[in-house]
């Protein structure tokens, strides 16, 4: 997360404690970046915990659980710069967060899509790298 990213939401930091946003009916900048840094929150914490079932079906596999690894530390690197690079146009902005935000919720919900498929896979389906529960 670059700097300036943390100082556009360092205003959220002392409006979060001050009012619970109703983010169905958000109508100013503030509360909008707020719902939108909430609604990444949690499509994290599905990736997160997706991601940790993965990690453990990948127990008796420790090469494949590098990989896995690997292809998660450089598809959030991909993330991040793909949505920095999405929300460039805004930089400095009051809706850079927002802008942001919701890059990084859509990329995740797409990421969180792709980790279910994993964990369907049949017994011996040859091209899924995770072995079924």
């Amino acid at each position: 997360m670059p700097p300036r990213f943390l100082l556009a939401l360092m205003p959220l930091l002392f409006t979060t404690v001050a009012h619970a946003v109703d983010c169905d009916n958000a109508t100013n900048q503030g509360d909008m970046n707020q719902c939108a840094a909430q609604q990444f929150k949690a499509a994290d914490k599905e990736l997160n915990a997706l991601y940790q079932q993965i990690n453990q079906r990948l127990k008796d596999s420790p090469d494949t659980k590098k990989l896995l690894v690997s292809a998660q530390r450089s598809w959030v690197a991909f993330r991040d710069a793909e949505c920095n690079f999405s929300a460039s146009g805004v930089d400095g902005g009051s809706v850079y967060p927002l802008i942001y935000s919701n890059c990084t919720t859509g990329l995740t919900k797409a990421r969180v899509e792709a980790f279910k498929t994993y964990l369907k896979c049949e017994e011996g389906d040859l091209s899924c790298p995770v072995p079924g529960a």
